[in-house]
């Protein structure tokens, strides 16, 4: 998709691809940072006039504003930097690729890395003069802003649990929740991998491939045993080699992400929320590091990272953490003032003190 878009744009401008200089670079990651996405007409109205098309539904957020019930924000109407990011990383490799290979008539790269004093003098804005390894960045890449992970409260799980259609779908959430697998590492497991006496599912990391088994409640191996049990009957494949998850009516297909995603989005549209598949991977993250007695280097197993720091985002307060302590402080300081003061005794002097410094009887 982000060739594509490149594509059209040099086609716009009458240019070839390998034709293309830095200011065409330029000028297509401003407009990228100006523009706004195209409206993508669902697949039922392709071919429609735009008089037949209906209007969209009424009721949800502006593009852009965040969400009443999880206060993330809406997907906007412009291009996120994020996704301009991912556009000028994937274009500066495409044409790394066919520098290297003396493809075309191509000289230089039209979306080039920042170079020479640019780069020092960025390193030193960066981090106030402290010498560092400067990492190399692409000099057309917006800046994104780092975000904090969501998590989804107990309650609102409850509410998304209940409105849940079937026991696939119980059983995926219990699972997502338990394991903190990627949403689509959960979905290619083998129905071999679910070994219900050791409590474990079996998942193909992403990137390294490699198998892990990563342990899970035995709510989930419940549900799982429950949608099993009507599938089978129903006439879905069986085996050890066939895979786990399957859609709910004929004909049988694994189930993909796609149609897990419009599942998950079904349960949120009930409460009005947009949480996405990956929050159920940050949930679990932040269960399990609640937990005093699980040790960050093991969470950082479950999650497949490389390194122990990819956990730092977690330490941070999140919205819900911050409104929440903001609301006790509140709360202690209107207690504070409600409460009746207490009577503090005068300091006085000690009558027999006085008697002895006075000559007087003490009796």
């Amino acid at each position: 998709m982000d060739l594509l878009r490149w594509f059209r744009f040099l086609w716009a401008l009458g240019i070839e691809w390998d034709r293309a200089t830095r200011e065409d670079a330029r000028d297509f990651m401003l407009w990228m940072k100006v523009a706004d996405k195209p409206t993508r007409i669902h697949w039922r109205h392709r071919g429609k006039a735009l008089s037949k098309v209906p209007p969209p539904r009424s009721g949800r957020p502006a593009p852009g504003t965040p969400n009443p019930v999880t206060g993330k924000p809406t997907v906007g109407a412009k291009y996120s930097p994020a996704t301009r990011a991912h556009c000028e990383t994937v274009l500066r490799e495409f044409y790394n690729f066919h520098l290297n290979e003396s493809t075309g008539s191509l000289l230089v790269n039209p979306f080039p890395l920042v170079r020479g004093r640019r780069l020092s003098q960025l390193g030193t804005q960066r981090d106030g003069g402290k010498k560092h390894r400067i990492r190399r960045t692409g000099l057309y890449r917006p800046t994104v802003p780092q975000r904090v992970p969501r998590r989804i409260p107990d309650e609102m799980y409850t509410k998304v649990f209940a409105g849940l259609r079937s026991h696939r779908d119980r059983a995926l959430l219990a699972f997502w929740v338990a394991t903190g697998a990627r949403a689509e590492e959960l979905l290619t497991v083998k129905q071999g991998g679910a070994i219900v006496g050791e409590q474990t599912v079996s998942v193909i990391r992403k990137g390294t491939r490699d198998y892990q088994d990563l342990a899970a409640t035995p709510d989930a191996f419940v549900w799982l045993r429950l949608y099993q049990e009507s599938a089978w009957k129903k006439g879905v494949p069986r085996g050890r080699h066939h895979p786990l998850w399957w859609t709910l009516r004929r004909p049988w297909r694994p189930l993909e992400y796609d149609a897990a995603r419009m599942m998950f989005n079904r349960a949120n549209d009930l409460l009005g929320a947009n949480w996405t598949l990956h929050d159920l991977r940050h949930t679990a993250t932040f269960l399990m590091l609640d937990d005093p007695n699980m040790p960050p280097v093991y969470v950082q197993k479950i999650l497949g990272h490389k390194y122990l720091s990819t956990l730092d985002i977690y330490n941070r307060p999140t919205r819900d953490d911050v409104i929440r302590a903001g609301l006790a402080h509140h709360a202690r300081q209107e207690k504070r003032r409600e409460a009746t003061p207490v009577p503090v005794d005068e300091p006085s002097y000690n009558p027999d003190s006085l008697s002895i410094l006075f000559g007087r009887d003490a009796s």
